[in-house]
């Protein structure tokens, strides 16, 4: 009896220890408490991959002033003597990021707005005087150039791909306190009509950003750079006198910033494409989809592409190469980023009939038409 006790026992306490284990192993929960900052939620990866391609500007500008005499001193000054010149020096500050390892630095144009000295500062701690290759007023771009070895530039992402939600990081350079980072989220996209620029398309984060920011990079958890920090958007409470609007920071998508980049260092300014009208939104004539949005042609360049390609006042663009119209916005960027010479099909409704025609592009040479 004792026997046949041994024998059933032994696989059943083998059998428990085994259950033992794959509980401990596999099913149970693991202890986190004490596991250290290895299971803690960090970007430190995405900031050490994108910190070395941001760098620090500083600008200087030579102002002259002249000293206006006193009113006491108007009868007592030699009227052949004009008032003394003096110079100061006005400095401001910036970020920008490290584009390609030839030195190519991308910033917004407002940071070097009529610098007459640039100084580029890097993370690794050096320095050089930037030139600048070129300026885009038009998106508040500019593309500098430094003469360094060993450069790092940032990996690209895809700012099309952005989704509202997505955790970003802001890196620049906020009140010159250097190298810098603050984490939010894509508050929105495509936000426009904030400034006085055909052209904008901001990614809206609520990442902190400050002055000296401005061209710093806004990338996302693994680092990639989806925008170029370019604002801080503040309103005014009336009631108090006081500035609102804290966390609301834009950026420009990547994409459209590679875009102007890549002109201005081939040939030193923008080359965008344009058709010669000038259009206004107007709401779909498509009741199945009523938030689509056409273009009604209000106005038209003499002997422009739109023009030869028989384009008329008051038609109605609904396509353009076989896709609909469906923002008028992004359809004047699409059309912005053709190359001249290249042809584009255009579908309009004139008088309840639908025509299709196609242009040449040609060279946009004044805003804000398309």
């Amino acid at each position: 009896m004792t026997n046949s006790l041994r024998y059933f026992a032994w696989p059943a306490i083998a059998g428990l220890l085994a259950a033992l284990l794959i509980l401990d192993r596999w099913v149970l929960p693991r202890n986190t408490v004490d596991s250290g900052a290895d299971t803690a939620m960090s970007y430190a990866a995405a900031v050490r991959s994108a910190t070395p391609a941001v760098v620090n500007i500083y600008t200087a500008k030579l102002i002259s002033s002249r000293n206006d005499p006193r009113p006491g001193d108007l009868f007592n000054r030699p009227s052949s003597r004009m008032p003394a010149q003096r110079q100061r020096i006005e400095r401001s500050l910036g970020s920008g990021v490290i584009m390609t390892a030839e030195g190519h630095i991308l910033t917004n144009n407002h940071v070097i707005h009529e610098a007459d000295a640039i100084q580029v500062l890097l993370q690794d701690g050096r320095s050089a005087n930037a030139v600048v290759i070129g300026t885009d007023p038009a998106t508040d771009l500019a593309v500098l150039k430094v003469q360094l070895e060993d450069l790092q530039p940032i990996t690209l992402g895809n700012s099309d791909a952005a989704r509202v939600g997505d955790v970003v990081l802001a890196i620049g350079n906020p009140l010159g306190f250097g190298h810098s980072v603050t984490q939010g989220i894509v508050s929105a996209l495509g936000r426009y009509g904030l400034q006085l620029s055909a052209y904008e398309d901001y990614i809206q984060t609520d990442a902190i950003i400050h002055l000296g920011n401005s061209g710093g990079a806004l990338v996302n958890a693994r680092g990639e750079l989806l925008g170029i920090n370019t604002l801080i958007y503040t309103g005014t409470d009336q009631s108090r006198g006081a500035a609102t609007g804290i966390g609301i920071s834009l950026a420009t998508p990547v994409n459209m910033a590679l875009f102007v980049m890549e002109d201005l260092i081939r040939y030193g300014e923008v080359i965008r494409g344009w058709l010669g009208v000038s259009v206004a939104p107007v709401r779909g004539l498509d009741e199945r989809r009523p938030g689509m949005q056409l273009l009604e042609v209000t106005a038209m360049a003499e002997d422009s592409p739109a023009q030869r390609a028989g384009i008329q006042v008051r038609d109605i663009i609904t396509h353009i190469d076989g896709e609909p119209v469906q923002d008028g916005r992004i359809t004047m960027h699409r059309i912005a980023q053709l190359r001249p010479g290249e042809n584009i099909d255009i579908t309009v409704q004139r008088n309840q009939q639908s025509i299709d025609l196609r242009a040449i592009v040609g060279t946009l040479r004044h805003s804000p038409t398309i």
